[in-house]
């Protein structure tokens, strides 16, 4: 086994045995309207295009728990049209520097920016693209999150036809001078989240679950280089973890607590709404349900047979009882509920499954 793989496996287990830590805030995620461009955007690390003058920057990143505010700012913004999804990061940071120069390497090794995409929210098959202060990429495709058995990382998916371009206010690798940051601009094409030739998978006046996350750690210089920096024994200090909508724990791969980015038909400079359903509120819902079933096992050896076993309260959501029904099976479990509001059945199977029919 490559040192990489080997690096990534312990990377998987450190990240199962905390998937079920409790969660220090109830996380109500974030969300941004997307507004369509029909005016051309050039991939060049600057905001000069008008487009992107006529939206507006999102809230500023918050830690990844939800409870800290960041050393450092970072915004975004977003646009699209009916090729590419547009994303404009601008990252405050003192010591711009990156060494990584090598594709699909680690790049959270090196201070980076991450984008994470799941199309239709059912937390499986989704999408992650890393990058570093000298373009350098780490694109992968993940079949279910780390917390679950037998799930598949393609670490060698490519985001082809994807534009990315970084301008740094200051200088690279430099210690001697203060920086004031970053700015990476990117266009993802949507022809990379075609699960089949012939989809049309544009989301015009839909929402996609996404979610976009600062890795940036301490320093220490050696020999004139910037490096992570190490503690007294020799072990790298923890990064910091600054995200856009924040996770509640220490894990990025959560994907039912991502934000939701609405790809609005009306153009830059117009106005439009948007509001998280009562639909998918009960899927929050669910997914409490979902990790408290999971938690019950870690204790007890053994899945809940009762939803009154993982449940602290009743369910209530825009005043109405949600009242969800727990089956157990050979092959392992599952929740349901007909929604009130859609009358929509809505399953999570025990592998985190979603779907809504």
């Amino acid at each position: 086994m490559s040192l990489k793989l080997k690096y990534l496996a312990s990377l998987f287990c450190l990240i199962s045995m905390t998937s079920y830590a409790q969660e220090i805030k109830t996380i109500i995620p974030e969300n941004y309207i997307a507004y369509h461009s029909s005016e051309s955007i050039t991939i060049d690390g600057n905001e000069n295009d008008v487009s992107w003058s006529k939206v507006d920057w999102s809230d500023p990143f918050i830690d990844i728990q939800g409870i800290k505010k960041p050393t450092y700012k970072t915004q975004i913004k977003m646009l699209w049209d009916d090729t590419y999804f547009y994303i404009l990061a601008k990252m405050e940071e003192p010591h711009v520097w990156a060494d990584i120069t090598e594709h699909d390497a680690i790049i959270f090794h090196n201070n980076d920016f991450e984008v994470f995409v799941d199309p239709d929210g059912d937390t499986h098959n989704y999408y992650e693209i890393e990058v570093n202060a000298i373009n350098t990429i780490w694109d992968l495709f993940i079949t279910k999150p780390y917390r679950e058995q037998n799930n598949v990382v393609l670490n060698d998916w490519t985001a082809t036809g994807m534009k990315t371009a970084i301008t740094i206010d200051g200088t690279l690798n430099n210690p001697n001078d203060t920086d004031k940051g970053w700015t990476l601009e990117m266009a993802i094409p949507w022809s990379i989240y075609k699960k089949s030739y012939f989809e049309k998978n544009v989301p015009k006046d839909q929402f996609w679950r996404v979610n976009f996350s600062r890795v940036n750690w301490d320093y220490q210089i050696t020999d004139g280089k910037y490096e992570r920096k190490k503690d007294a024994y020799g072990k790298h200090l923890p990064e910091y973890n600054w995200v856009w909508s924040p996770q509640g724990v220490i894990n990025m791969h959560e994907p039912e607590k991502w934000g939701y980015v609405y790809f609005s038909s009306k153009e830059v400079g117009e106005k439009d709404t948007f509001e998280v359903s009562n639909d998918e509120k009960i899927k929050w819902e669910l997914y409490k349900l979902y990790r408290a079933q999971k938690k019950y096992f870690e204790t007890n050896k053994t899945w809940s047979t009762s939803i009154k076993k993982i449940a602290s309260s009743a369910i209530i959501v825009d005043g109405k009882t949600i009242k969800p029904t727990l089956i157990n099976h050979r092959f392992g479990w599952t929740i349901f509920v007909k929604s009130p509001f859609s009358n929509k059945l809505m399953t999570i199977k025990e592998d985190g499954t979603f779907v809504k029919k």
